[in-house]
């Protein structure tokens, strides 16, 4: 016997409010022509993604950089217009990019 059987036998009047399904609005991200730049450093020994070039609004690229990081299962950050990304995720970041429909040059190795 669940919670919701129990809940009945306590209260058999109530009457249960339908749920609201959640609404998730999807902003639309500005797409640029020029390409963004996808390049791979290390620092302090650690590999590291950065994407760079987005001429959009700041809150957009903010956005877009906890989506990547959401997707990704990873750490980073979004500083001096550029996102920072744990890991060498390049073609992975690469791909989800295009699909959203920008253009995206691979920079460096």
């Amino acid at each position: 016997m669940d919670v919701k059987d129990q809940l009945k036998n306590l209260f058999p009047d109530h009457q249960p409010e339908p749920e609201e399904a959640p609404t998730t609005e999807e902003k639309q991200l500005w797409v640029q022509k020029e390409p963004m730049i996808c390049k791979f450093e290390k620092r302090k020994g650690k590999p590291i993604t950065i994407i760079e070039g987005y001429t959009g609004a700041d809150e957009d690229f903010k956005i877009l950089a906890k989506e990547l990081k959401t997707k990704l299962s990873v750490g980073g950050t979004f500083k001096d217009d550029s996102i920072i990304i744990q890991g060498d995720y390049r073609d992975k970041i690469m791909k989800i990019l295009v699909d959203k429909g920008f253009k995206v040059k691979r920079v460096g190795g």
